[in-house]
């Protein structure tokens, strides 16, 4: 894989006002996306059917005015017939290890019958496709950190199947239409972020973690705790985006957090910012769950100078300030 010359690259908020189509735009990056391009004066039209998503998130922005919002189930179809569009962005699909495996098969559909149908989509209108995929598509990895060029080790009829060979062949089905119909595509593999508008039943380590310490309940640990993750503040995954946007790339990037935490780290983090020691009961670790996951960047530095730049304590006392916040409203 080439390296590109590093050059200054714009966000989003530099360009012509844009009409973007977002699906999945109800869920957890999908919303911080909406608010962003909003914020940069763009047209942006929502696309849900809450499987994964929550109300609370639409509800946010639809007395917008260059907010629309359509509920649908995306592998089905998505029912637009508006302007023409600039941006068609798949960011649906259930993505905490819970709701895939509760919801199996329409995390495949929505994988592969929803990646073709925002492909068709983009084609039509001349548009640009940004695919969300994730870095679950380098498994449980035998290269550390995982480069974009590593080809992954994950099992294909395992628990997480459902979601890592969505992801994979939605990869695989956007470089299709690249090569083949010319259609231009962006897709990047997200590594573990984390923010505010997560779902409180996200299930995944740092929710977890945060809601035990806000109810007093020992924290969960899987395994021995050894396993090792890099957690990325939503505002900067939101900013890499913005900006693998406007940079002639077709191909895979990660982008990701490089600052590896054991998960004994991160309750060490959390019980900082609880303010009193917290306790912990051990669990065995689930099947096919990765020892270790953090990523190479030095194609997304090089790229489009992307590093991410918030300090994982700052990010945790967002998370115990948002669901402090729900807890209070309930």
């Amino acid at each position: 894989m080439t390296t590109p010359d590093s050059q200054p690259v714009p966000s989003t908020a530099t360009s012509d006002p844009l009409r973007i189509l977002i699906t999945g735009s109800a869920g957890f990056v999908g919303s911080h996306l909406v608010e962003r391009f909003l914020n940069e004066g763009h047209t942006v039209i929502g696309v849900d059917n809450y499987i994964s998503g929550q109300v609370s998130n639409t509800e946010l922005f639809l007395e917008h005015p260059r907010f629309t919002f359509i509920e649908a189930d995306v592998s089905h179809g998505i029912p637009y017939e508006g302007e023409k569009l600039d941006w068609v962005m798949h960011f649906a699909s259930p993505a905490s290890p819970p709701h895939y495996q509760q919801f199996p098969v329409e995390t495949l559909m929505v994988g592969a019958q929803g990646t073709q149908n925002g492909l068709e989509l983009a084609h039509a209108h001349g548009a640009g496709f940004f695919l969300a995929s994730t870095s679950e598509v380098y498994g449980d990895p035998h290269v550390h950190p995982q480069p974009e060029t590593y080809w992954g080790n994950v099992n294909p009829i395992g628990v997480r199947s459902c979601y890592d060979e969505a992801k994979r062949y939605a990869e695989a089905i956007t470089m299709a239409y690249h090569r083949s119909r010319g259609v231009n595509t962006r897709i990047i593999r997200i590594f573990n972020t984390y923010g505010p508008r997560m779902r409180p039943d996200d299930g995944r380590v740092i929710t977890n973690f945060v809601h035990q310490a806000l109810r007093g309940e020992p924290l969960t640990v899987y395994g021995d705790g050894s396993q090792t993750r890099s957690f990325q503040y939503i505002d900067d995954l939101v900013e890499g985006i913005s900006r693998l946007m406007m940079a002639q790339y077709h191909e895979p990037v990660n982008l990701g957090n490089p600052d590896e935490f054991t998960m004994l780290e991160l309750v060490n983090e959390i019980t900082l910012i609880a303010g009193r020691q917290v306790s912990k009961k051990f669990e065995r670790l689930p099947l096919d769950d990765p020892k270790m996951r953090n990523p190479d960047i030095i194609l997304s530095s090089n790229l489009i100078q992307f590093k991410p730049s918030t300090p994982l304590r700052f990010g945790l006392s967002e998370v115990f300030k948002y669901f402090s916040s729900l807890d209070n409203d309930q």
